[in-house]
């Protein structure tokens, strides 16, 4: 099997990550490594994919989730206004860093949260970024665990009732046992009025 990398090692096969997309483009949930945790993840256009993950995780829609795309343009496409400021924040952000904004567009009604914003992050983690890229549309990331409980840090870590229930878990990055923490997450609002959220 011929493998595939952008420029970094280990690589990951062509037949994972061609599975990934063809289960993304059913409307399936993937198990898949980020640039953070171990993600739970679907075609952020697909109202009922979305639904399949809130299912999942026993999560209350009120509960907003975010979404990863794998490029500058990518993210313009998802985000109808940008901040400056944004960018700048992207530029030298030193740790993954999940960007809230107040205009998404494009995206399943069910993912934006009742303000009407949504966290967007721009991955670079060789994986989801080449993902990303090559199904053309954000895609889902939230922690693969039940809501309220504690995000697992590593493949090893992720419940077996969660394993059961998706459609497929990408093989690439399951023995890496470097333990993972979750994003920086910033809200930027009309205006460029910045608010940490973590």
């Amino acid at each position: 099997m011929k493998e595939l990398s952008s420029h970094s090692v280990p690589r990951f096969t062509r037949e994972d990550i061609t599975k990934a997309l063809e289960t993304l483009k059913a409307g399936g949930v993937i198990l898949y490594p980020t640039d953070t945790i171990w993600g739970l993840g679907c075609d952020a256009t697909n109202p009922e994919a979305v639904e399949k993950i809130y299912y999942i995780k026993g999560r209350s829609e009120s509960k907003a989730m975010l979404a990863l795309v794998g490029s500058d343009g990518q993210l313009q496409n998802a985000v109808a206004h940008i901040p400056e400021i944004s960018w700048e924040l992207i530029d030298s952000a030193v740790h993954p860093l999940t960007i809230i904004y107040d205009h998404p567009k494009g995206l399943a009604h069910n993912l934006i949260a009742p303000d009407g914003s949504m966290g967007i992050r721009i991955t670079n983690e060789n994986f989801s970024r080449t993902l990303c890229q090559r199904f053309g549309k954000p895609i889902v990331s939230t922690s693969a665990n039940k809501s309220g409980q504690k995000s697992p840090a590593t493949f090893a870590d992720i419940p077996r009732e969660i394993k059961e229930k998706v459609d497929y878990i990408v093989k690439y990055g399951r023995d890496n046992s470097l333990p993972h923490t979750a994003s920086n997450i910033i809200k930027i609002s009309d205006g460029g009025v910045v608010k940490v959220i973590r």
